[in-house]
Formats: C-alpha cells, sequence, structure tokens
C-alpha cells in the first residue's frame, strides 16, 4: 500500500469514528476548515525566528563590519534565506502537507525515512542543547551551583515546552502572540540603549570594525543561522490559506525577523561586547528582564522543535497523531541536556545542517517538475524510492560539503541550488506518475 493510499485510509478511518483526529494534521493534507490566515501565520513564524542565540551570528558580523557594510551583507543573507523559505512555504500551503510527508512524494515512502530521521532528529538535538542553557544561565543568574537545582529548571521549562508542542499549533501560536511583542520591547530598548553608550546611530558609524571578514562567508553565516530549520517551514504554512500569505508570512518570519535577531547582536556586539542581549540584561543587573527574555524566546522556538520531530516521528511510523512523538522526543532532549550533552552538541548538529538544505532544494525541484499542476494528491501510488531524487540528494549534500571544507561559495545556498537544478533536470528519468494519479487535487490558491 502506497503511502498517500495509507493517508487516506487513516482519514476515512477517523472520520468513521475509530480513531481520533489530530488537529494538526501530522500526516494528511490539512482542510480548509482549519486553514488560517496571515496574521495567525506570521505571528507563528516571527516567534519561530526571534531566537536570541541567533544574535551570536550577529555579534561575529559585528566585529568585522562597518555600520553600512554590516546592513548590506544582512540585507543579502537574509534575502537569500528569505526566498529559500519563502519558496517552501509556499509549496507547503499549496499541498497542505509537512516538509517530511512532501519527502514521501520526493524520494519515495521508504526513502522519505531518511528525511524524517535527519530533521527529527537534529530538532531532538536542538531541544536539548536549548534546556541545557536555560538551566545553565538561570543558574548563573542565581548563583546557583548545585547539579539539583539547574535540573530542576530543565525539567521544568522542558514540561512547558512539550505541552505547547502537543497542543500544536494553538499553543505556539498564543505564546508567540503574548511573547513575541513583549520580547521585541525589549530588544528595541537594549538597542537604544547600546546606541547611547557609543553617541547615537553617528557614533556607531564612526566605529571601525577591529577584525574582518570575507563578504561570502558571512553571508553564509546570515543564512547559516535559519536554512536548516526554515526547511520545516511547511510545518507551519501548511495551515495558510493560500500560497500567497504563506510566502507574505514567511518574508516577514525569516527576512525582518532573522535579520533583526542578527542586527540586534551585532550592536550588543559593537557596543557592549557581548552578542546575547540575555548576557547584556545581565551585566546592566536587570537579571529578572534577562530572564523574561531567556524563558519567553526559547520557549516557543523550542516548542517549535518539539512541534517539528512530533510531526517527523508520527511520518517516520506512518501514525495519525504527533502527541506520542513530541513527549517521547522531549523525553530523549530533556535527558540530553541533564547528562551535559548539550555542550559537546551544538558543532556536530551545525555539521548536519549542511545535510538538510539540500533536502529543501530537491522537494522544491521535485515539486516545480512534477506536482505543480495537481499538488502531490492524496491516495497517488508513489514508489518505495525514488533513487533519481535520492542521488541528486546525495550530489548536492557533497557540493555543499565541500564548499565548506575548500571556503568557497555559500554551502546551504550550493547545496540547495545543486539539488533543485539536478531535480529538475533529471526528473524525465525518475518514477513516471500514473494518470489515474492526476485528476485530484488539494491546490488552495
Amino acid at each position: 500500500m502506497s503511502a498517500g493510499s495509507t493517508g487516506t485510509q487513516q482519514t476515512t478511518d477517523a472520520q468513521a469514528g475509530s480513531a481520533p483526529v489530530d488537529p494538526d494534521y501530522p500526516v494528511t493534507p490539512v482542510p480548509q476548515h482549519a486553514r488560517k490566515g496571515f496574521f495567525s501565520l506570521m505571528v507563528v513564524l516571527l516567534g519561530f525566528t526571534i531566537f536570541t542565540p541567533t544574535m551570536l551570528a550577529g555579534a561575529s558580523l559585528g566585529k568585522a563590519f562597518g555600520l553600512s557594510e554590516l546592513l548590506v551583507v544582512i540585507a543579502l543573507g537574509s534575502a537569500v534565506l528569505g526566498t529559500y523559505v519563502a519558496v517552501l512555504g509556499w509549496i507547503g500551503a499549496r499541498t497542505g502537507l509537512t516538509t517530511v510527508v512532501m519527502a514521501r512524494y520526493t524520494l519515495g515512502t521508504r526513502g522519505s525515512k531518511l528525511a524524517s530521521v535527519l530533521l527529527g532528529g537534529t530538532q531532538i538535538g536542538w531541544y536539548g542543547v536549548v534546556v541545557g542553557t536555560i538551566g545553565e544561565l538561570t543558574a548563573q543568574a542565581f548563583g546557583w551551583e548545585s547539579y539539583a537545582a539547574k535540573a530542576a529548571v530543565m525539567i521544568v521549562v522542558s514540561a512547558l515546552m512539550c505541552a505547547t508542542a502537543v497542543y500544536g499549533y494553538r499553543g505556539m501560536y498564543w505564546v508567540s502572540l503574548i511573547s513575541t511583542p513583549l520580547i521585541l520591547i525589549l530588544a528595541f530598548w537594549v538597542m537604544f540603549r547600546s546606541l547611547d553608550e557609543v553617541g547615537g546611530w553617528a557614533g556607531l558609524a564612526a566605529i571601525h570594525p577591529s577584525g574582518s571578514m570575507p563578504v561570502a562567508v558571512a553571508v553564509t553565516a546570515v543564512v547559516g543561522t535559519f536554512v536548516s530549520a526554515g526547511t520545516q517551514a511547511p510545518n507551519w504554512t501548511r495551515f495558510g490559506r493560500s500560497g500567497g500569505q504563506a510566502v507574505l508570512a514567511c518574508v516577514v518570519g525569516f527576512l525582518v525577523g532573522n535579520g533583526l535577531m542578527i542586527f540586534f547582536g551585532a550592536i550588543g556586539a559593537i557596543t557592549f561586547g557581548e552578542g546575547d542581549f540575555v548576557l547584556v540584561l545581565f551585566n546592566l543587573g536587570m537579571i529578572g528582564w534577562g530572564l523574561f527574555l531567556l524563558f519567553g524566546n526559547l520557549w516557543k522556538s523550542n516548542a517549535d522543535a518539539a512541534y517539528s520531530f512530533g510531526v517527523a516521528g508520527a511520518e517516520l511510523f506512518n501514525r495519525p497523531s504527533k502527541t506520542r512523538f513530541v513527549i517521547f522526543g522531549s523525553v530523549i532532549g530533556t535527558v540530553l541536556a541533564l547528562v551535559g550533552v548539550h555542550q559537546h552538541l551544538p558543532q556536530y548538529l551545525g555539521l548536519l545542517g549542511t545535510f538538510i538544505p539540500p533536502l529543501g532544494g530537491v522537494i522544491i525541484g521535485d515539486y516545480l517538475a512534477r506536482w505543480r499542476r495537481t499538488q502531490m494528491p492524496e491516495g497517488e501510488a508513489l514508489p518505495r524510492f525514488n533513487w533519481v531524487n535520492l542521488g541528486v540528494y546525495v550530489v548536492a549534500c557533497a557540493a555543499a560539503w565541500v564548499s565548506g571544507q575548500f571556503s568557497f561559495g555559500i554551502p546551504p545556498v550550493i547545496g540547495i541550488a545543486v539539488a533543485l537544478l539536478l531535480s529538475v533536470a533529471l526528473s524525465k528519468f525518475g518514477p513516471q506518475r500514473p494518470l489515474a494519479g492526476v485528476t485530484r487535487t488539494i491546490a488552495i490558491d
């Protein structure tokens, strides 16, 4: 039985009352009655990208460029990132499917398991990193030295994040709606406080950079901040009522939101020598506000990570509900944090980031070549493996890795471009669709 057929059968069973319907539809298209408007999508995606660790990338740029060059680099990197995510978000809204379910159509019903393991596993790792970071910074703020105090903080915040993800899109929407405006207000306040330290914008522009960095490396840093996470943007844009709304929401979230966080980090590094506004607030003696920024920001971002490995697990085991996978993944991530693995994971997870963007490139190319007219319909007869696209993915990953090893070009962009172009060019050599599979469409324009 094909993956599409399985999804159809699950939907039928649920409608008949023999199985519960997950309101987030992790393995089937989001129906029209569950779709959201532009404002809702924008709030969720902004909550996803207003992420304080992104400031660290901005801090490295702030030390290497003057103000005018800094703005150009951030604009270029954010434009590349925003364009990539917007295209994926557009596909998500038109098909109503998550990234990992779209991979069934691109890589085959068994080949897609690679995407689920890669995307879900990476998100569990980052979940553990964030939980561990919260525990460490909270203990630092209050001067706690006992392991028990750190562990208690980690467990409590993980439970909150897990509960938000289990509640699904609605939970992330409400957390983002409340916390994101407050975090942005606080971040802008810190920025203006920073500007006062150097005599305003004119004083900032007069500061000469203390270091240097090639423009290509700097743009790579901007793109790399969220290109891996952005590959999973369809997990949320599939709730959009139209592809246009999804594109605009992605532009606001990944071009504006992510760009602002990088800029904030650069300003902090130039003026206070510290890119993370949480630590800036700690240094200013504003521990309470620093903790608010820390918890409010990482809570919603990590809930998104938990949601992502929940839907990846649902696809991996072909289950109609994400809940058990959200809980199980959250437990694993918390254990990683408790044993201190979070201190050693970021570099490893960053390496995995090289292999995630090409997946998005293959999905985009295959969609444009084979699915644009019919929108990956349910019930489509799908092969177990699409060896052509799997081969394209491997070649694109190799190109991205070589680019990074020999420091030429922008590795994530090279991986995406190679995957997209090859998947389009070689589409006629892959599995051919039966005529019966083109009679049904779920597009929402």
